[in-house]
């Protein structure tokens, strides 16, 4: 399935205006959602490529055994993120790069973990980029998302779809259904949803882990208990499948 509604180049100048401000405005709404994201990662750790680094303000919280990779498609973001990396002295960051999430220059199997946080809502194929999610992923890894996931009914709903013309030319679409992620999955030889659970503020936002087969293992894929995601109690209450 084609996004079609956002181009590259629409995030690309949406997120270099956010440059400057985006820690201020940003950085405590979405701090909860970060940290579930790294202790997610840091379950399997090693090589971790962090997919929309921004400015990098996650990197400080990896514990240092991890050696990590980030990449984003704005320039200014990154900028931001090189002086922090600089300025902490952060020796376990082996590389920052302007990368366009749908193409990304490394190998398969390069990474034990990928991790995009409020990512998966900016990119033009949200398919497509799941797709080199994948694939950069080494059997036996995992892909960690944090994101909004669009209500499927209700009020929430109505005003999400209210609100997407402004949201694009902000750089994001608001009304994003859990289903494209499960369509995805379902479609996709080796991979599982893992877990699925709500996150603060207020369970607007989700943790979505999805596993990778380990082939060489000859185990199948690592399916949760009873072959379905993990759902805590209060994902059922805000909704979730």
């Amino acid at each position: 399935m084609s996004g079609g509604d956002l181009d590259r180049a629409t995030v690309a100048k949406a997120y270099a205006r956010w440059a400057p401000v985006y820690d201020l405005v940003f950085g405590g709404v979405f701090e909860r959602g970060r940290k579930a994201a790294i202790a997610a990662a840091e379950r399997i750790g090693g090589r971790i490529l962090e997919v929309g680094v921004g400015t990098g303000i996650s990197l400080p919280d990896y514990a240092r055994s991890n050696r990590l990779v980030g990449v984003d498609i704005s320039e200014p973001m990154l900028r931001k993120a090189h002086e922090r990396v600089a300025d902490l002295e952060l020796t376990n960051v082996d590389a920052l790069a302007v990368m366009d999430a749908e193409r990304l220059g490394f190998a398969d199997g390069s990474f034990d973990v990928v991790v995009a946080q409020y990512v998966i809502t900016t990119v033009p194929d949200p398919e497509a980029t799941l797709d080199e999610f994948a694939r950069v992923t080494r059997c036996g890894g995992e892909i960690v998302l944090v994101n909004h996931i669009g209500a499927e009914t209700g009020l929430r709903r109505a005003f999400e779809e209210w609100f997407a013309p402004m949201a694009r030319r902000l750089g994001w679409r608001p009304e994003f259904p859990f289903e494209r992620l499960r369509a995805w999955v379902e479609r996709s030889p080796g991979l599982c949803v893992v877990e699925r659970r709500p996150v603060p503020p207020l369970g607007h936002f989700s943790l979505i882990r999805f596993g990778k087969d380990d082939r060489d293992s000859g185990d199948g894929p690592r399916r949760p208990e009873h072959g379905r995601a993990q759902v805590s109690q209060e994902g059922r209450r805000h909704g979730a499948a």
